[in-house]
């Protein structure tokens, strides 16, 4: 599943690619005057085709891709820690230090 979405994705990607350089400059930038009426940030509030498919293929890339996260399988963490330190042995006793001669 994981990978179709992620195909979905990549096919998404590059059509927006496309519709953003189909699109004609609208100029102006950050240098554009902000309080003209019929623009919004610099843009002109156009209604054609391209700029709608252009903000339907972003956020259909944003949706598919909160799905893949979801889709996508979590490992069980095993830790290698436990594996590799040996359980201590309870029934063996400790060493007793025993002094030549008795200890005298």
């Amino acid at each position: 599943m994981y990978i179709f979405l992620s195909i979905l994705i990549v096919i998404a990607s590059l059509l927006l690619i496309g519709a953003v350089l189909i699109q004609k400059s609208k100029g102006g930038g950050l240098a554009s005057d902000y309080s003209s009426g019929n623009q919004y940030l610099g843009y002109r509030k156009t209604t054609d085709f391209i700029e709608k498919a252009t903000w339907t293929l972003a956020i259909f890339i944003c949706l598919v891709s909160i799905c893949a996260s979801f889709s996508v399988k979590t490992p069980t963490n095993v830790s290698s820690i436990q594996n590799a330190a040996p359980a201590p042995n309870s029934a063996a006793p400790a060493p007793v230090n025993q002094l030549p001669n008795g200890g005298k």
